[in-house]
């Protein structure tokens, strides 16, 4: 970010943009996946999948295991879709059952998912899903939100069949916000280019975008709408810290962070709202209050140690839980003591708040 100003024509901001784009394929397991690399928010992913992915009138199942599962729906219903919801109980995953039964109901185009809800840190089993859509609704593509997930839960897209992943610079790929990051199977490409109504958009439209993602592959500058600059430079070096990495060692380290800290939060009394371990992230911890702790009390004591918690956010349940993010170099440099320092201030906060752990 503190590169100079430097102009989205110019062959060294063509060289940064051409490794980002071939080391976003590494990130998400693919080798013909097409990266769409936007200016915007991770919400813009919303908007490209549902403008490009859909036509009038058309189904889309959504499976929400939380608040940015129902955003997504309100997002395609926008666009003019038809969309059904299974949503499950806070804390859990929608039933392959349920899934099964209604992808046997009708013909669907979409069925999408968050991998990881941010609102209740429930993971979603992807390569399960893809299973059952393989098998039973085999034209429907497979659209997963992935920006609480990205590059810290595995997501191969070639080898699990997901045909879409949404995500964003910021969270695990560890860059600032700014940058909406859409990988599109060609399956899903080609939906696109045969679709028989026009694409209801003009800055989300795939199809002006599709020359300019391939002439900054190919190391060329090409203009369509200026890109964030400075941002996706900050992108490219992080996601190649990344990648210089491994990401088996990525995920691993996430997977380590993770169960030592929610280790260390259960051991001392407290509970978790994911309901098991085969449903909850690797990204982030999210823990029910103890009784007489409340959000107003606990989130200033955390601030003055320095460290920023967030409350939850479903509704009609947001003052009863609250969640702490562990991901990107929080998770692959435990050198740096993040992790620790956070778990640290959330025991010294509560005890604050007159909460005791068990004996």
């Amino acid at each position: 970010m503190s590169t100079r100003a430097t102009s989205h024509m110019d062959p060294h901001f063509a060289s940064n943009f051409s490794e980002l784009l071939s080391n976003l394929r590494i990130v998400f397991g693919t080798t013909t996946a097409q990266p769409f690399v936007i200016s915007g928010s991770g919400t813009l992913g919303w908007d490209q999948v549902s403008a490009n992915l859909l036509q009038q009138d058309e189904n889309a199942l959504l499976l929400s295991n939380g608040y940015f599962g129902d955003g997504f729906g309100d997002c395609m219903r926008t666009y003019g879709a038809n969309v059904d919801v299974l949503t499950s109980k806070l804390g859990e995953t929608v039933s392959s059952t349920d899934i099964e039964q209604q992808l046997v109901s009708k013909k669907y185009r979409l069925v999408c998912v968050a991998q990881v809800d941010t609102s209740s840190g429930v993971l979603a089993d992807i390569p399960a899903l893809c299973e059952i859509v393989k098998i039973v609704s085999p034209d429907t593509l497979v659209v997963v939100d992935s920006v609480c997930a990205a590059a810290a839960e595995r997501l191969y897209m070639d080898e699990s069949g997901v045909d879409v992943v949404v995500t964003a610079s910021q969270k695990a790929l560890g860059a600032p916000p700014g940058v909406s990051i859409v990988m599109v199977s060609q399956k899903a490409l080609n939906v696109v280019k045969t679709r028989t109504t026009p694409i209801p958009s003009y800055y989300v439209n795939w199809m002006r975008w599709l020359p300019i993602m391939e002439a900054y592959g190919s190391g060329k500058a090409a203009y369509f709408a200026t890109p964030c600059v400075q941002n996706i430079m900050a992108l490219n070096q992080s996601v190649k810290d990344i990648v210089s990495l491994g990401m088996e060692n990525v995920f691993r380290l996430h997977e380590e962070t993770s169960r030592d800290f929610a280790g260390k939060v259960v051991k001392n009394g407290l509970r978790l709202v994911p309901v098991s371990d085969k449903v909850r992230s690797n990204a982030m911890t999210v823990i029910w209050l103890p009784e007489g702790v409340t959000l107003p009390n606990l989130i200033p004591k955390m601030l003055n140690r320095g460290i920023t918690i967030a409350g939850g956010i479903i509704k009609g349940r947001s003052t009863e839980y609250f969640r702490i993010g562990h991901m990107g170099i929080s998770a692959t440099h435990p050198e740096l003591g993040y992790v620790e320092r956070t778990f640290e201030a959330l025991m010294d906060s509560l005890a604050e708040c007159g909460y005791k752990p068990p004996q």
